[in-house]
């Protein structure tokens, strides 16, 4: 487990973009607070979990009503911010990896996980922080449009995909409404913080789907994330936002 005092600067992962590390771990005190800076993701956060959880029960064809659907099973969440989705993993029973480029984020995430008696092996870095490791289920959701190199990122979270496990992933999609909404919208409006996203960094579900593909990898669920006026919803259009379900091709 990498020690909390270390700083995003010093973490000699290549997929780390210096400069998105130290935008997020400014917001890492706020994380938890869902009034503060990451209000958005504590509403999107129901939603994330419920495409997970239909993923989680379909692929293993579990008991939707149980409460520990992970037990007995690994996971990671890469790009796991101060652990917003790692908690909810954790208390469905897994046993969970959480991965952050910001350093902050991950101190802040392993005093909120101690203060609930959940034990997270929290860790600063990269997809590099797991090289040579594996895990029944591999999440990353918002993060690919923030990694140095795509593809590359893509691809060292397919080699942490254990045989006969799961690969989830969410992302905005790069669309007018995207940039409308998300860009010239969410940030102007102080809904997001200001520099938050890059446009251009944003995958179609096609690029997306290509990358898994290079990485041995086949989807086998795309689905859109809308916004609407009670919140945000699962299906529909992938105009502003989309979740990817992949395994192992062949």
């Amino acid at each position: 487990m990498t020690d909390a005092s270390v700083t995003t600067a010093t973490i000699p992962h290549a997929s780390v973009v210096a400069g998105e590390a130290a935008h997020f771990g400014k917001l890492a005190a706020e994380w938890w607070d869902p009034t503060g800076t990451s209000a958005m993701l504590h509403r999107l956060n129901p939603v994330r979990l419920r495409y997970l959880r239909a993923a989680i029960d379909r692929h293993w064809d579990l008991d939707d009503r149980s409460f520990t659907p992970l037990a007995g099973r690994s996971a990671l969440d890469m790009g796991c911010g101060a652990g917003l989705l790692a908690e909810p993993l954790a208390r469905m029973g897994a046993r969970i990896t959480a991965v952050d480029a910001a350093a902050e984020s991950i101190a802040v995430a392993r005093v909120h996980a101690e203060g609930r008696g959940l034990s997270i092996d929290y860790r600063a870095g990269g997809v590099e922080a797991v090289a040579g490791e594996t895990f029944d289920l591999v999440c990353s959701l918002e993060v690919v449009e923030h990694v140095s190199d795509p593809h590359a990122f893509v691809a060292g979270l397919a080699a942490a995909v254990a045989p006969g496990g799961l690969l989830v992933m969410s992302t905005p999609n790069r669309t007018w409404w995207s940039r409308l909404a998300l860009v010239e919208g969410a940030e102007r409006l102080g809904q997001i913080p200001r520099g938050t996203h890059d446009w251009d960094k944003f995958l179609t579900p096609e690029e997306l789907g290509a990358m898994i593909a290079d990485a041995g990898f086949a989807v086998i669920d795309t689905t859109g994330l809308s916004v609407g006026a009670t919140g945000f919803t699962l299906g529909g259009s992938t105009a502003l936002d989309y979740f990817v379900t992949a395994v192992r091709a062949g």
